[in-house]
């Protein structure tokens, strides 16, 4: 049986950038000039917002009846549910029962399949996580042993809370994958993982099934990515085939979903930056707290994305009142996560096809005596994309510049929606200057210039 390195456990830039063979010049003046040249093309030849519900053809196609029954029947709702519940008794198990050791799955569960994986099961299926959610499926079922209705709690959610809960929650779990020294310890794991599943149960319980929907940080993450599927439901609930870019417009914006965002993309941009040798060389030399330290340049990271993203939507020119320019940030806030999936793909890939094939053969010995329970214990590690570089360093490359054009044209369609018609092409700019400033960083990161 193939293993990995304990080392690569943490080190998500698996294949990194500094050995791929691409002039690191050539790709960030090219992926900049890209992203400019294609918000030029916009303003010429994109005159009139085609994602508003206003539009023909903005609910979608109907998905045929046939399959559409399937997928929205009883029976594989409670199939995915009865799956996510026996997956996650399966990994309690090894968490509880399993030596603290690198080898245990529940390691590469939580940091690859779960938090890797949400990215591309969301973009086929849609918010898959909703799906199988332990978390909901508890709620479910302790909602129809009291008999009540799982909409709905002993108290009303507070509108502005909106996505706060899940910021946190997203925080939190980043924090303890990149900064905790001891994310790898089964104990402070485990004890991660209790808590997550307490808050969760505990809040639907107060406020039904939307705590779940605006604060647990797996199902929010889950389905800001699921709207870039080309599945989605009409006003009347009916499943739809639709463009991801009208999907994605579907995101309204609510108090905390700046802050969720800027998580996402921020801790992405950290887990880059201090796998640097300048900044690994650094904090081995540093005297102090070395987890202060990260913390602080991990809450650094989130707040740069953050503040420059609400100061550039709000740099526009709008004919409205104070409030409503506040408004801004979480209007285009959805323009954001297809440059979270960008990084995603850029600087987790080879960790989550690599070290995703390595917990798939470790789960099959939970407890680390021998086991072969699933029958993949004889599994062999496939490194075709790190013995690849060149096609890995297109493949990085393109998601980065992929992500950000998608992320202009979002933006750039929401903007002449809600921007007076004389500020479409001039309000736009700051929003273009952070957007072509994060492309600059996530190469100039990729590359470990």
């Amino acid at each position: 049986m193939s293993s990995l390195a304990p080392r690569d456990v943490v080190a998500h830039g698996l294949g990194g950038g500094g050995d791929l063979p691409l002039p690191p010049e050539l790709a960030i003046a090219g992926g900049t000039a890209a992203l400019t040249v294609s918000f030029a093309i916009l303003l010429l030849a994109w005159r009139r917002p085609r994602f508003d519900d206003a539009n023909a053809g903005a609910t979608g196609r109907a998905v045929p009846k046939g399959l559409a029954a399937v997928l929205d029947s009883r029976w594989l709702a409670r199939a995915l549910m009865a799956f996510g519940l026996v997956a996650f008794a399966y990994i309690a198990v090894a968490a509880v029962l399993g030596q603290d050791l690198l080898i245990n799955p529940v390691f590469g569960v939580g940091y690859v399949l779960l938090w890797v994986g949400i990215v591309p099961a969301s973009l086929l299926f849609g918010p898959a996580f909703r799906a199988i959610s332990p978390a909901r499926t508890l709620h479910l079922l302790l909602a129809r042993a009291t008999r009540v209705d799982p909409g709905t709690g002993t108290s009303t959610y507070p509108a502005r809370w909106g996505y706060w809960p899940a910021a946190v929650g997203l925080f939190a779990f980043v924090w303890m994958e990149l900064v905790y020294p001891y994310s790898t310890e089964l104990s402070p794991f485990r004890l991660w993982f209790a808590g997550y599943l307490a808050v969760m149960v505990v809040g639907s319980a107060v406020f039904g099934s939307r705590w779940l929907e605006r604060a647990d940080p797996f199902e929010v993450y889950s389905t800001l990515v699921g709207h870039l599927s080309v599945w989605g439901r009409d006003d009347d609930g009916t499943l739809v085939w639709r463009s991801p870019l009208r999907n994605l417009a579907r995101v309204r914006g609510e108090p905390g979903l700046v802050a969720a965002v800027a998580v996402l993309l921020g801790s992405t941009a950290y887990d880059s930056f201090r796998e640097a040798n300048v900044w690994v060389r650094f904090t081995q030399s540093f005297e102090g707290p070395v987890t202060l330290l990260d913390t602080a340049v991990l809450l650094a990271a989130i707040g740069i994305v953050g503040l420059t993203f609400s100061a550039a939507t709000m740099a526009t020119g709008v004919d409205a009142a104070r409030a409503a320019r506040r408004s801004l940030p979480g209007v285009f806030a959805h323009a954001v996560v297809p440059i979270i999936v960008g990084y995603m793909v850029a600087h987790y890939l080879t960790f989550f096809v690599e070290y995703g094939q390595q917990t798939l053969i470790q789960l099959s010995d939970p407890l680390s005596r021998g086991d072969n329970l699933l029958g993949t214990a004889d599994w062999e590690v496939d490194y075709w994309l790190s013995n690849n570089p060149s096609v890995l360093a297109t493949i990085k490359v393109l998601a980065i510049v992929t992500g950000h054009v998608l992320g202009v044209v979002a933006a750039h369609d929401k903007a002449i929606q809600v921007l007076p018609a004389r500020h479409h092409a001039t309000g736009q700019l700051p929003l273009l200057f952070a957007m072509v400033l994060y492309t600059f960083g996530g190469l100039y990161l990729l590359f470990g210039v």
